[in-house]
């Protein structure tokens, strides 16, 4: 079969009314569409394709995690505006998250306070773990800067929510018996290869997925 040079890499798209076929080479592969007629620079590029690639689990959360801010904030009575967003809501917001938490916060005066596994269950109140909660913070941080916001005016980096979290951090240890100190880290032998290993720990932030009410 001879060929034109100048069709050469030509995709030709026919639609024979119950599928279409598309014609390369003498060859036909059938599936849906319309007609269309595509050169070697109408292909998409390797950039597009790395463009169309699903975001990364963490993008993937941020992006959950400003929305559902966002709506709170709709919900808001009245309606906040996110300008107008100080640190004090950013508070009622991580309250609000509590009733949706998994981490059993035992109250001083539960006689299992200060155990992280006691044997028996209490009715001590459900929170967001600390660990939760502050990665969350940081999500929600860098999102308000990805979206216009300046960091000077960040109302997840003021000081009264960096003292919220550590108040939670130090209340869940003593309540559950969990120290939050930092680890020394262990000098490695001389002449050892992997001295630049680091041990990171992942925050599991699925608690977070929440259901915003229709009004606030």
């Amino acid at each position: 079969m001879s060929g034109d040079p100048a069709g050469v890499g030509r995709v030709l798209l026919v639609d024979h009314g119950t599928g279409t076929s598309m014609m390369q080479g003498g060859e036909a592969v059938h599936g849906s569409g319309g007609v269309i007629a595509l050169g070697h620079d109408q292909l998409p590029s390797a950039q597009d394709q790395e463009s169309t690639r699903a975001p990364s689990r963490y993008e993937a959360q941020k992006r959950r995690d400003w929305n559902t801010f966002g709506q709170y904030l709709r919900n808001h009575r009245p309606p906040l505006p996110l300008a107008r967003c100080t640190g004090t809501h950013v508070l009622d917001f991580v309250r609000y998250l509590d009733q949706f938490g998994k981490t059993k916060v035992h109250l001083p005066t539960c006689p299992y306070y200060g155990l992280p596994q006691p044997p028996h269950p209490c009715s001590c109140p459900l929170r967001q773990a600390w660990g939760s909660l502050d990665a969350l913070i940081g999500r929600l941080r860098a999102a308000f800067e990805e979206n216009g916001g300046k960091p000077e005016s960040n109302p997840f980096g003021a000081r009264t929510v960096r003292m919220y979290l550590r108040e939670v951090r130090e209340m869940q240890a003593k309540a559950r018996g969990i120290a939050y100190g930092k680890k020394k880290r262990k000098r490695p032998p001389p002449g050892s290869s992997d001295h630049h290993a680091l041990s990171v720990g992942a925050v599991n932030a699925s608690d977070m997925q929440v259901e915003m009410p229709g009004a606030h």
